[in-house]
């Protein structure tokens, strides 16, 4: 990745406010060192830590095959990498999220975000992974700990284009299933979906006992329809087209919208799950900083 890729994502004021910010686990994670986070663990553990099954992506070298001769599935040994958390940032990469009424669209103000929110778990020793995701699962970066796998996630980033339709509910359930140990999800989508698949998957991370952070980020345009004239509107995923007058229709819109967000906000507030509200006229790293700094007040 060239220099410049590398400030597409990270500025080089951006990295040195994040150098004085912590992402601290509000929940007990799983892990083997003492530092930012509890564990439910007391002094150090074997090397190896677990297994789980194998994803696109893994290296080949860590196949287990003894079980595979026993099972003729193919599972990964995962080794403990002396870091209390492991956190998966889980990027929805389907067609709704090229969206945008400005200069930036939503999944390049995700991109951005979660290019910081690497960085910032790197920074502190904690594995960070990254996966994206439309109908189903389309890149998978294993989480590590050491400082230069943040020049792969990047990488794999740089090459994510969004595409396809959504449906993060397949997504988040594959994920639950295979992540075995307790860690930190992060979810970054404009959650265009039906909130009952999406509540259901958040829930099953929860049940597992993962602390879940949910960014929901949109354009000012899709919360207000803002749209002063007559205009033609396709949808992203679908192509399916309606023309209409958006002031006939503007105060409709927004009575569902808002029962749409209200909704994510109280489930996910039932499920201590963190809702995170995010607008794409409001640059990234002010809303991140911002959202850190109350989380560091309230835990």
């Amino acid at each position: 990745m060239s220099a410049t890729q590398y400030r597409q994502y990270l500025q080089p004021d951006v990295i040195s406010r994040l150098k004085s910010m912590e992402l601290k686990a509000r929940l007990v994670v799983e892990g083997f060192i003492t530092g930012l986070h509890k564990s439910p663990y007391h002094g150090f553990s074997v090397e190896f830590a677990e297994h789980r099954q194998y994803m696109p992506g893994d290296p080949i070298r860590n196949i287990d095959w003894k079980v595979f001769a026993k099972s003729d599935r193919y599972f990964v040994k995962e080794f403990e990498e002396e870091t209390n958390l492991k956190s998966y940032i889980l990027l929805d990469s389907s067609a709704s999220m090229s969206y945008t009424s400005g200069k930036v669209t939503k999944f390049e103000y995700a991109s951005q975000l979660a290019a910081a929110l690497m960085f910032l778990m790197l920074k502190q020793r904690d594995a960070v992974g990254l996966v994206s995701f439309d109908e189903k699962i389309q890149t998978y970066v294993p989480p590590k700990s050491a400082s230069v796998h943040l020049h792969a996630l990047l990488s794999t980033l740089a090459g994510v284009t969004p595409a396809a339709k959504t449906h993060a509910g397949i997504a988040l359930h594959e994920m639950a299933e295979r992540i075995k140990r307790r860690g930190l999800i992060i979810l970054l989508s404009d959650l265009w979906e039906d909130p009952a698949n999406v509540l259901t998957g958040l829930k099953h991370f929860r049940h597992r006992k993962h602390e879940v952070i949910v960014f929901h980020i949109l354009d000012p345009t899709e919360r207000d329809f803002t749209f002063p004239e007559e205009a033609l509107f396709k949808d992203m995923e679908t192509g399916e087209e309606i023309s209409t007058l958006p002031w006939q229709i503007r105060s409709e819109y927004q009575r569902t919208m808002t029962a749409h967000v209200e909704r994510y906000k109280r489930e996910c507030r039932q499920s201590f799950v963190d809702y995170v509200p995010m607008d794409t006229s409001v640059p990234y790293d002010y809303a991140l900083f911002s959202y850190l700094a109350k989380r560091a007040r309230l835990y």
